[in-house]
């Protein structure tokens, strides 16, 4: 049964603590992951848009107003130092 992530709340600035579907929870620093990154993440270089994070029930993850979302593997690797699945990189994309 694949992760995802069940219940999301901002700490403090780019600092949210997520809980996940196996029981497990932790804390990921967003900062340095999503800003200063540019394209399709340049709007969260404003705090005020990383603010209106939201958890998608149907698909398992944090999504954002602009329509970004990120895989709850990594968000879950991230979280808790779990192993990431075969071929998944920590920024979320498939290795070739």
């Amino acid at each position: 049964m694949a992760i995802t992530v069940t219940g999301v709340r901002q700490v403090r600035e780019y600092v949210l603590a997520l809980e996940f579907s196996d029981g497990s929870a932790g804390q990921v620093d967003f900062r340095g992951w999503v800003t200063g990154r540019g394209g399709l993440f340049a709007p969260f270089d404003d705090p005020e848009f990383f603010k209106q994070v939201r958890l998608d029930p149907e698909a398992g993850t944090l999504v954002w107003p602009d329509g970004v979302d990120l895989c709850p593997d990594v968000l879950h690797h991230r979280a808790t130092g779990a192993p990431l699945p075969g071929g998944l990189r920590d920024d979320g994309a498939h290795a070739a």
